[in-house]
């Protein structure tokens, strides 16, 4: 079955600290048999509402394809880290899972384009 899961972590990490708490959460999932499919860092943003009296927080997207076990315990990881602000996660429907393979594709186009803009400019310097 293929998931989602949204997680923020406490914007008091340093980006290493949260690269480290992300790897963490991801390697619950491989260790239980899980896919990783895509791993989207939105870096830290405003929140609607303050959570422990912060009002920001870093953001992270994991999508994956494991059995229905898998989300227990990924649960249970997030619920024990004291980094973790809040998180959910989700079963995509068929649908769902179209649409978040189609905003990868598009992302990877806009990445590319960037990328490739940025060695032009290199380039001609």
């Amino acid at each position: 079955m293929k998931y989602e899961t949204v997680f923020i972590l406490t914007p008091v990490l340093s980006d290493d600290q949260a690269k480290e708490a992300v790897e963490k959460f991801t390697t619950v999932l491989t260790d239980n048999g899980a896919s990783i499919v895509n791993v989207e860092n939105w870096g830290q943003r405003k929140l609607a509402y303050p959570i422990q009296k912060k009002s920001t927080g870093y953001y992270t997207l994991v999508e994956f394809d494991g059995e229905p076990t898998i989300v227990k315990k990924l649960e249970t990881a997030f619920r024990r880290d004291e980094r973790v602000m809040r998180f959910l996660v989700f079963r995509l429907d068929k649908y769902a899972a179209e649409y978040a393979a189609k905003r990868r594709t598009v992302r990877a186009a806009k990445a590319a384009a960037t990328e490739s803009t940025v060695n032009a400019e290199v380039k001609e310097d």
